[in-house]
């Protein structure tokens, strides 16, 4: 069994019951008399720490019955004793912040954070902490018949995120919770996964971290992205897009209705609004229509101490798009390229125009895929300018950007 070893201060752990094992257990009084027949378990949710056990469900006479965890007297293998034969008789009323182990958990997906994947919750070990019964682990292993051979896989309750699209207990939980481990790939593989009300509960949480969100956008399947965004407002759509990188964003502005397009233009910041709308003046499958108008370019004459400022200042440039830095004449034609490597090794007062390779491999905006991956591979470019006839830079190509139009769509999410 995986090491369930709680990090955070707890009691000593004096013992262990699996779910599926006390589900219709008979709870009985301290007379032996049979009480009712157990339906489920109540736990209360805790940040950064394991489900406490505030009561239990008991089916009597057809009605389900709250027994509070203070009248547990004795719970083991073998029996569930009750100190008292005195029940509340009101229907059981779940009430904020309460999850019920076998209708809420049991049979439903999580997500393994460790993973990361969609998993299903398959049994839940409780512990005796000398004090109270906790969850602190899950099984995640499927049932079969070859389940009595291979037995159980448990898995710290706390390497889940639990309750993924079960709107009741949403208030109770934190906001990003284990998915704030996550990277932006990590957390849209798991949204393409997801059934609709998953997908719901991702897309909410992540919406409360706008630049995760975007990132979060950016890396979906095209088709993912296009049908989550088409259901959203136009305003919120035009939120999302304002933080993706312009060149996504206006593939993802394409894939929006017709109709639509233009509103959604209309509500997004003017720098913003304006790279879109260059981008949109090229075909897509070229590299006007794949490169990104956000890089670095400084005068010949600038030295690398003011260079290296500059890369260290452009904290709102997508970070591969500015290994390379450009270098411009006074007609703000492209006369040189740099890496950072390079600056970071020569003398902070060297000018970066002496420095600069003074003609860097570049295409033209109609290029296609073929002349791009070409010119990459070939001269190893990690970002590929691309200029206008006239030598001026109009935008650059990045390796991440070029590998993703290239590799087939039925590669792009094999797991390993």
């Amino acid at each position: 069994m995986t090491d369930v070893t709680d990090p955070y201060p707890a009691p000593h752990l004096t013992g262990t019951l699996l779910l599926s094992a006390l589900l219709r257990r008979t709870a009985v009084d301290g007379a032996g008399h049979g009480l009712g027949r157990l339906s489920d378990i109540i736990v209360r949710l805790r940040d950064d720490s394991y489900p406490i056990v505030t009561g239990l469900v008991a089916e009597i006479g057809g009605r389900e019955l709250f027994i509070p965890a203070t009248e547990i007297l004795a719970w083991d293998n073998q029996r569930l004793e009750l100190a008292s034969a005195r029940l509340d008789l009101r229907p059981f009323e779940r009430r904020t912040g309460e999850v019920l182990l076998r209708r809420d958990v049991l049979g439903h997906r999580l997500i393994d954070v460790e993973q990361p994947r969609l998993v299903t919750a398959h049994d839940v070990q409780l512990t005796h902490t000398g004090q109270t019964w906790v969850a602190t682990a899950v099984d995640i292993h499927p049932r079969g018949l070859l389940r009595r051979r291979t037995g159980h896989t448990w898995r710290d309750w706390r390497g889940f995120e639990a309750l993924i699209g079960h709107d009741g207990s949403l208030p109770s939980r934190t906001r990003l919770g284990g998915l704030r481990h996550l990277k932006a790939a990590q957390i849209a593989d798991l949204i393409e996964e997801a059934s609709d009300n998953e997908q719901n509960e991702l897309l909410s949480r992540v919406h409360a971290h706008p630049d995760l969100e975007a990132d979060v956008f950016e890396e979906l399947d095209e088709d993912q992205a296009s049908d989550l965004l088409e259901a959203l407002p136009d305003a919120q759509v035009a939120d999302v897009l304002a933080r993706m990188r312009s060149d996504d964003a206006a593939d993802a502005l394409l894939d929006l209705p017709q109709d639509r397009r233009q509103d959604v233009l209309g509500l997004l910041p003017e720098t913003q609004r304006q790279k879109i709308t260059i981008l949109l003046g090229y075909q897509e499958a070229t590299a006007g229509g794949l490169m990104s108008v956000e890089y670095l370019s400084v005068a010949t004459t600038t030295t690398v101490a003011d260079a290296l400022r500059a890369i260290a200042a452009a904290t709102h440039l997508q970070q591969e798009a500015i290994v390379i830095t450009f270098c411009h004449d006074d007609d703000r034609r492209t006369v040189g390229a740099v890496s950072v490597i390079t600056l970071l090794q020569n003398d902070p007062r060297a000018l970066i125009g002496d420095l600069a390779d003074p003609h860097p491999v570049h295409v033209h905006p109609d290029a296609d895929l073929p002349e791009i991956t070409a010119a990459m591979a070939d001269y190893n470019l990690l970002v590929l300018p691309v200029l206008d006839h006239d030598d001026h830079l109009i935008g650059v190509l990045t390796i991440d950007d070029v590998l993703e139009a290239t590799i087939p769509e039925h590669w792009r999410r094999r797991r390993a």
